[in-house]
């Protein structure tokens, strides 16, 4: 993010840290004509002409159309060359596996979508992900992967990206998850949280990259992105934002993880489906009677049925609404966030979720820490892990690893690999 960068140049005479400012300048559209770029950085003209030729040498940059003129000749502006490279965002939940192939300004170029088993394993699951990646890539030019961003259903260690013990993973505790792809792409991988993709996801779309936003997402499971000044934070471990298995007061429900009492075996869309088959095999009348006697009922069956009126439904979105805004009260305690979306499959429930959960926020919550508090659903576009997974790139990219690899012209793993 150009307002935070790391590659900010303690020296203007410094010829590489400039170039490096040079180019993301115009990348991020800070400053998109060679005047421009002398006023922002001081530099002077020459110097500013001698880094600019250097940039396009180098394929980073090329000329633009002519900008508008303030007196004498109008400027030719500067853009970013996004179409050098393809970025590759796989993003895997617990039940599908969603590809997407975006440029290096983020924009997504192609995607596609998979029903998936996370419990098949890290060799199955990898490999079906990268034949899905080689179908799509078909569709486009054969140039350089720049980056592969992998998402994960459950904790990871940003650092060696490897997940840490997920609970809905079996087989996948420290899984080497980032040497295949490199060695398939050639290309530097980062992998992370699939909830953490999303909140940069929001990041990107609302264009705050001093964003203070928990992204909150309810599906089978529930976990949290945060972002602080527009930072991931991912803890020690890469645990935080877990929330799915904060213990819930009074709860003798059993969890996937083993536990008693957690979040998820409470509001979690594994709960609900549970709960809702429960109820209706114990003579409740609802819509989805049908669908639960097949063993065929899932959360959008019941989201959807609430939508429509259905009591049973309604009565087991609320209850979920409810525990779910006693939790994130307190976060909003904790964290004092301006923004909370709320994602997921339970998004699709709407206002009859979304007002449950505002009402326990603003009640449990201090009203200093609510007093310029949004909270809202999500987009509910299917792209967003790949727009996040995207940003995610671009940031280690050219905001963190630059400096390793911009005298080669593109990253290789040998260079950006933590």
């Amino acid at each position: 993010m150009s307002t935070d960068s790391t590659l900010r140049f303690g020296a203007q005479t410094d010829e590489v840290t400039s170039l490096l400012r040079i180019v993301n300048l115009v990348r991020t559209g800070e400053a998109t004509t060679r005047p421009e770029i002398g006023r922002v950085t001081g530099l002077g003209r020459g110097v500013v002409t001698q880094r600019v030729d250097q940039a396009i040498q180098m394929g980073f940059l090329g000329e633009g159309d002519f900008g508008a003129s303030s007196g004498g000749r109008a400027p030719r502006t500067l853009r970013f060359r996004a179409e050098q490279g393809h970025i590759i965002i796989c993003a895997l939940g617990a039940a599908h596996i969603r590809v997407g192939v975006t440029a290096l300004d983020g924009d997504i170029l192609g995607h596609t979508h998979r029903a998936w088993d996370i419990a098949k394993g890290p060799a199955k699951t990898l490999g079906a992900a990268m034949d899905m990646v080689d179908e799509l890539m078909k569709d486009f030019p054969k140039l350089p992967v720049w980056s592969v961003v992998v998402g994960l259903p459950g904790p990871v260690d940003f650092a060696t990206g490897q997940p840490v013990a997920p609970p809905i993973m079996p087989g996948w505790n420290g899984a080497d998850v980032r040497t295949p792809f490199e060695e398939r792409f050639n290309a530097p991988v980062w992998v992370d949280n699939d909830v953490n993709l999303l909140a940069f996801g929001e990041r990107a779309r609302r264009r705050e990259a001093l964003a203070d936003l928990i992204y909150c997402k309810i599906g089978s499971g529930i976990g949290a992105g945060l972002l602080s000044q527009g930072r991931i934070h991912r803890g020690a471990n890469g645990a935080a934002g877990d929330i799915g298995h904060v213990r819930v007061p009074d709860s003798r429900e059993t969890c996937r993880c083993g536990k008693v009492g957690c979040l998820e075996a409470v509001a979690g869309g594994w709960a609900l489906v549970r709960d809702a088959g429960q109820a209706i095999a114990g003579g409740a009348a609802s819509s989805m009677e049908g669908r639960a006697n097949k063993g065929a009922l899932t959360l959008e069956d019941i989201t959807t049925a609430a939508e429509g009126g259905d009591p049973l439904a309604i009565s087991l979105v609320q209850k979920a609404a409810r525990v779910m805004g006693e939790s994130i009260a307190a976060l909003v305690n904790m964290f004092n966030p301006g923004v909370i979306v709320i994602g997921g499959a339970i998004a699709a429930a709407g206002e009859v979720f979304l007002a449950e959960v505002r009402q326990r926020v603003y009640e449990l919550s201090l009203p200093l820490a609510t007093r310029d508090l949004t909270i809202v659903l999500s987009v509910n576009d299917e792209r967003e892990p790949l727009r996040g997974g995207a940003e995610l790139a671009r940031e280690q990219l050219f905001d963190i690893t630059f400096p390793r690899w911009f005298a080669d012209g593109r990253p290789s793993p040998e260079r950006t690999a933590a």
